[in-house]
């Protein structure tokens, strides 16, 4: 029997429910809250966090839990829980507010507001005392200095609305590749050439960075890019941001050398860097990426499938109260597991002041290349392979018996999709027809589930759906519809993906900038934001503008042409300043300066031939009498292979390598 209970226990997000037996009186978002304010003249507090976030279970323990400090909330505020990951929209909302106030921001995102809706203070964590000098003193400031609180809330709430204008370009705009140029030679200077990445902590996976960094790279011929590229994707999938025995990556590192992660495991994360790796083993050819991609599909399959088909959230960092307990091994631990490998082990995994991390634990990494280790051991690459997935066996099977870590089993609309493209990239490189199997179960989820009434819904959980999808959900779904396509060549998946498009122009579209917001007009928020910056998720709108462009090639839809376009105008002014900011929507710009190359044959057989090459932005088809991109080839001779560049045909041949050099003459 729980002690207490709140509002929260009717909820379905596991973040939520671990709140629902705090002493505070919790509920859960509604607009409703804001009404329920002004009668009782409460100020708001709005919590905001995920269920895999470390801090987030700190700040409850310490205060969510406490009587002492429950008294003080439910006495003077309206407390609202958000799970960031079902609403980010309320979470961009009041990120930005508190960004705007003190510079800086994270989770769990503490935002207190006038009982309108209007933010007047916030933070992240704070210590208890601290949190309850805040309380009182809010509670006081309200009461006793009400119009100073109502000015700065004023002054604030146009900051936000003001946060994410966009300066409509006043013309077309002729993009130039010195801009590409200028964003690549700044962006550099912050690169860490030994160790990848940024040169700085924590580090991220950035899987929209790299992506744009390889096809630049390649298109370009920057060996430097290039370098980049594969030294960041070397040491993260050699270090212990990367589970070596289970697969996955976690969200971050702590330190330079993708060495301590941050635990938890996303599956945005994941998804994204299905479609980094499988591009960048397509170049480079080197099988630690195959690797990583087998071990990482393995461990969702393993770990993060629902039965509906579709991959839950999240994993958390913590397990015992602890964070990382679930990953790391002592010696005598591995010794113990390993018997007569351990020798070998410790050479691999740097069973050192390497691999050491705190309390006589180990993380598990290497700091030698497959071939380094194969010189030193003395074997083939085949050998050192059967002799890693020995060692991860009985690692692996000793670790299933240990408390695992919480576990977010919603399933999440957008996130699901990006990982259909991870799949469909690693299936068109790889070959491997049970990646094309599990993306199709997942779009199976989405149309059967969470495709209603023309509308997508965001959140899936036991079997229900509550929130209506925002813009990244059908950013991402689109995107996965162009994928499944240029996997399978089903042109009903590029019409689903129309269909789709038509609604957001409808309902997410401004009419003047030709973005789109990230909610529809319908979601009532202090706030109408769009989402333009790329990020560990590259912004939706950039996705929304690279579809755009795939969609209006595929399909003739010159008004989709012309949108991406204009989208891609209004942010070309000064994404050269920010280059890490802005390289999804640098991907866009590519295919403007550049071309997308269209691939047509007639057959299905060995079409994937250039994608497992490495060739950078192609546009493959097949052809088809209800496909715009190929009407004008149907009476083309069987096996010919065209690549065209808008609508301009090179000469047709039988030959792939002829038809690669033909790419590269774009």
């Amino acid at each position: 029997m729980e002690k207490y209970t709140n509002a929260l226990a009717k909820e379905s997000s596991p973040y939520l429910l671990q709140h629902a037996h705090n002493p505070v009186d919790w509920v859960p978002w509604s607009p409703d809250v804001f009404e329920r304010a002004e009668k009782e003249n409460k100020l708001v507090l709005i919590s905001v966090g995920y269920s895999a976030c470390h801090w987030c279970h700190v700040m409850e323990h310490e205060s969510f839990e406490s009587e002492e400090v429950a008294a003080i909330m439910n006495k003077h505020f309206i407390n609202v829980k958000v799970d960031r990951e079902e609403r980010p929209d309320v979470d961009q909302v009041y990120m930005t507010a508190v960004q705007l106030m003190t510079q800086s921001g994270g989770w769990p995102l503490n935002c207190f507001t006038l009982p309108d809706g209007r933010p007047i203070y916030g933070g992240t964590y704070f210590p208890k005392e601290q949190w309850m000098n805040i309380l009182k003193s809010l509670r006081y400031t309200y009461d006793n200095e009400k119009e100073k609180v109502l000015e700065y809330a004023a002054n604030l709430h146009e900051g936000i609305q003001r946060s994410e204008l966009i300066s409509v370009a006043s013309d077309s705009k002729q993009f130039d590749k010195d801009v590409l140029e200028e964003l690549i030679q700044r962006w550099s200077k912050s690169f860490d050439h030994e160790w990848g990445g940024s040169s700085r902590a924590p580090k991220f996976p950035l899987p929209s960075n790299m992506e744009f960094l390889l096809n630049y790279g390649l298109l370009e011929d920057d060996n430097a890019a290039l370098q980049h590229v594969e030294t960041t994707l070397d040491q993260m999938a050699l270090g212990g941001i990367y589970d070596q025995v289970g697969g996955g990556f976690s969200r971050y590192s702590v330190d330079m050398l993708w060495k301590v992660p941050h635990f938890e495991k996303m599956l945005y994360d994941n998804g994204q860097l299905l479609t980094v790796y499988a591009r960048a083993y397509a170049v480079f050819k080197k099988p630690l990426y195959k690797r990583i991609i087998e071990q990482t599909v393995q461990w969702m399959e393993r770990e993060m499938l629902d039965d509906s088909g579709a991959f839950y959230a999240a994993l958390d960092a913590d397990s015992e109260g602890v964070e990382g307990k679930f990953y790391v091994w002592t010696a005598a631990e591995l010794e113990n597991v390993l018997d007569r490998h351990f020798g070998w082990f410790r050479r691999v995994y740097e069973i050192n002041q390497n691999g050491h991390w705190e309390d006589g634990n180990y993380i598990l990494l290497r700091r030698k290349s497959d071939v380094e280790l194969c010189n030193e051991l003395d074997c083939t690459q085949e050998e050192f392979e059967a002799q890693l997935n020995r060692v991860n066996e009985l690692l692996l099977s000793a670790r299933s018996h240990r408390i695992r870590p919480g576990l977010d089993n919603k399933c999440l609309t957008g996130w699901n999709a990006m990982t259909v493209r991870g799949l469909c990239e690693a299936y068109m490189v790889l070959g491997e027809d049970h990646y094309l199997h599990l993306a199709e179960k997942v779009m199976k989820w989405i149309t059967n589930h969470q495709w209603k009434d023309g509308k997508l819904y965001r959140n899936y959980n036991d079997g229900k759906t509550a929130i209506e999808g925002f813009l990244e959900d059908y950013a991402h779904t689109i995107d996965a519809c162009i994928a499944m396509y240029q996997a399978t060549f089903k042109i009903d998946w590029l019409l689903k993906g129309k269909e789709l498009m038509d609604h957001c122009i409808q309902a997410f579209g401004d009419g003047k900038s030709q973005m789109f917001f990230f909610t529809d007009a319908e979601t009532k928020l202090i706030a109408r934001k769009m989402e333009i910056n790329d990020n560990v998720i590259p912004s939706s709108n950039s996705v929304m503008a690279r579809n755009l462009y795939y969609l209006g090639r595929y399909l003739n839809e010159a008004s989709f042409l012309e949108r991406s376009r204009t989208m891609l105008a209004n942010v070309y002014d000064g994404m050269e300043q920010y280059g890490s900011g802005y390289s999804n929507w640098g991907m866009v710009l590519l295919h403007e300066i550049y071309g997308l190359a269209e691939l047509v044959t007639s057959e299905r057989k060995d079409v994937f031939t250039l994608q497992k090459s490495g060739v950078p932005f192609l546009l493959p088809a097949v052809i088809n009498a209800e496909l715009p991109l190929t009407v004008s080839k149907l009476n083309s001779p069987k096996d010919q292979i065209m690549v065209c560049f808008e609508g301009a045909c090179q000469m047709p041949t039988t030959d792939w390598d002829t038809a690669k050099k033909q790419v590269y003459q774009r």
